[in-house]
């Protein structure tokens, strides 16, 4: 059933994580103008989540959703986007923790590529869209999960060529 990840997860700590069944969020990257790897970072908000912050398009998962259609899903809701024009080139679980009852909530991060810095279109959830260069991404005010993970993230994407087309 469409919809059915809305909810919050609480951690064994007392801390809340969005999403019944686990979230996940879409870092796509394309050739920038010098040909050196963007990726398309989210303004969220201010009245969301930790808003005002910047991070990757994403959200809850929904029970019949692998995550990479959740990622993908959430980056349409969210940016516009069509899955053909995204390349899925791996995930990484960037986020673990057992909730209350031994539940076990992840956020996965859906590592993509789009062969040229795509249009997008902002919903309500977005203050603001924008493809910011990798080596600048930590310059921002980063939502706190997102700036735990950029570092490793960086790594994977180092280790994965950027698609410049779809022929490769």
């Amino acid at each position: 059933m469409r919809g059915d990840g809305d909810g919050w997860v609480m951690s064994d700590s007392g801390t809340r994580f969005w999403g019944r069944h686990g979230a996940a969020g879409l870092l796509l990257r394309a050739p920038g103008p010098d040909g050196a790897a963007a990726v398309l970072l989210q303004h969220r908000a201010p009245w969301s989540h930790q808003g005002g912050t910047w991070a990757l398009p994403g959200g809850a998962r929904d029970s019949h959703e692998t995550v990479e259609q959740a990622a993908v899903r959430e980056a349409h809701e969210e940016a516009g986007l069509l899955a053909e024009q995204l390349t899925v080139r791996t995930t990484v679980v960037t986020a673990e923790v057992v909730g209350s009852g031994g539940t076990q909530w992840t956020y996965t991060t859906v590592i993509a590529d789009a062969p040229e810095l795509l249009e997008t279109i902002p919903n309500r959830e977005s203050a603001e869209l924008r493809w910011v260069a990798e080596d600048q991404v930590a310059e921002l005010p980063l939502h706190p999960g997102f700036a735990a993970s950029w570092q490793r993230l960086r790594e994977v994407t180092g280790t994965i060529p950027l698609l410049v087309n779809r022929s490769q």
